[in-house]
């Protein structure tokens, strides 16, 4: 029966009845007026596949969080050359543009993670930070592109302590540590995460109170083969390097890796961006466990959250004073900050954490940009909610946006 769809054992079934009971067997044909579909008429590509569902379920709408946001997790510049060779901090949007959005949607505070180095970093913090000291605190990242300098070991320390000096509010770690970042160009060998020459940069983040927000890592299914069993087929497919898949550490070794530099650095903060492993939360809370500087957050991840609701809940009741709400949102050039941020986002992450909503979308596109399943809400309680929102990261950064 292994080989046999469910109508084929059906059809098989009937047969049998009917050569048990010494009858000859007529093959049945389509009811007057019904015509007879082949394969060929029902082929539809995948892409083009939009069902809608016809569950009767709750909607509730969340146009405002309940309380204050603090999105950790935003890229409102990136480091660019300009043509003249000098470092910038690109932005596609104004501040004043991302503060309607934010206003629109009670958010206190957008965190810029990809703040830059040298020249890039100063400028970040002379158009977002400085102006708006509430609003939009800048990260600093570590100058990979000098991996080849003599002493990189203390260019890097140099360089954070003068982020710090600068005002920078912490380090961001992009995953270019552990899957892009080589020894000799494209050549060489990749380096590991916990190379000990970022050991004395993991030292002065922590000397300054700076939390390390580190990527490490991706999605599983990227380190799995770009075939019909992967679960983010359409997203690897419509973004092949995206894969990881091949030449390559497995994410585990990745994950170790992280986990042996926060044990190494018990004076550090360190934020596991996009849950550290969204897909194994019992994974994510052993580390929690071991690592007492550790702290996540779930930007870009809601979709696999809210897919597992019931260990989503119980995780958030578990850490609910180490986890922090960001979105990954990254300006893209749209017309208006509406369409920018797209306050449907921040829409959905709210419904998520505030309500018992079942079977949502979990991002505003027709066809799901991550994998072809829905959410569900985890109606966190108040105090929790508060803690994620708010809270957790008004603590981590020692700054307090709504402290006049």
């Amino acid at each position: 029966m292994s080989n046999w769809n469910r109508r084929e054992w059906m059809t098989g079934v009937a047969g049998a009845a009917v050569v048990g009971a010494g009858s000859e067997i007529v093959e049945a044909g389509p009811e007057a007026g019904e015509s007879k579909s082949t394969d060929t008429e029902c082929a539809l590509a995948l892409k083009d596949f939009q069902p809608r569902s016809m569950l009767k379920v709750k909607e509730t709408r969340v146009p405002r969080s309940r309380f204050p946001v603090i999105d950790f997790h935003t890229h409102l510049t990136f480091v660019r050359r300009g043509e003249d060779g000098s470092l910038r901090a690109k932005a596609e949007i104004t501040p004043e543009q991302a503060l309607k959005v934010m206003d629109a949607k009670n958010v206190a505070a957008m965190v810029n993670l990809t703040g830059g180095y040298g020249p890039a970093l100063e400028e970040a913090l002379n158009v977002w930070q400085k102006p708006h000291p509430k609003r939009f605190p800048v990260f600093a990242e570590p100058w990979f592109s000098r991996i080849q300098e003599a002493n990189y070991s203390q260019i890097l320390a140099d360089e954070i302590e003068k982020a710090a000096k600068a005002g920078a509010k912490g380090v961001k770690v992009l995953k270019t540590l552990g899957l892009f970042l080589r020894e000799r160009g494209k050549e060489g060998p990749l380096v590991a995460v916990d190379d000990p020459r970022f050991d004395p940069m993991w030292e002065v983040a922590g000397a300054y109170n700076l939390p390390v927000a580190i990527h490490t890592s991706d999605p599983l299914a990227f380190f799995l083969p770009t075939d019909r069993f992967n679960e983010r087929q359409e997203e690897l497919s419509a973004h092949p390097d995206w894969s990881f898949y091949g030449d390559f550490p497995p994410d585990q070794e990745l994950q170790e890796a992280r986990l042996r530099v926060m044990k190494r650095h018990p004076k550090t903060t360190f934020v596991g961006l996009h849950i550290a492993v969204a897909e194994d939360l019992d994974f994510v809370s052993k580390c929690l466990d071991e690592c007492p500087n550790m702290f996540v957050e779930m930007g870009a991840r809601v979709g696999e959250l809210g897919r597992q609701p019931r260990r989503s809940k119980r995780f958030f009741e578990e850490n609910q004073d180490r986890i922090l709400f960001g979105t990954d949102a990254v300006p893209n050039g749209y017309e208006t900050p509406q369409q920018i941020f797209g306050e449907e986002l921040y829409e959905i992450y709210y419904r998520f954490l505030e309500t018992d909503d079942e079977y949502f979308d979990y991002a505003p596109a027709e066809i799901p940009p991550q994998g072809r399943w829905r959410i569900y809400g985890v109606d966190l309680d108040e105090s929790i909610l508060k803690k994620v929102y708010y809270d957790n990261a008004a603590r981590l950064l020692g700054w307090d946006p709504l402290d006049a």
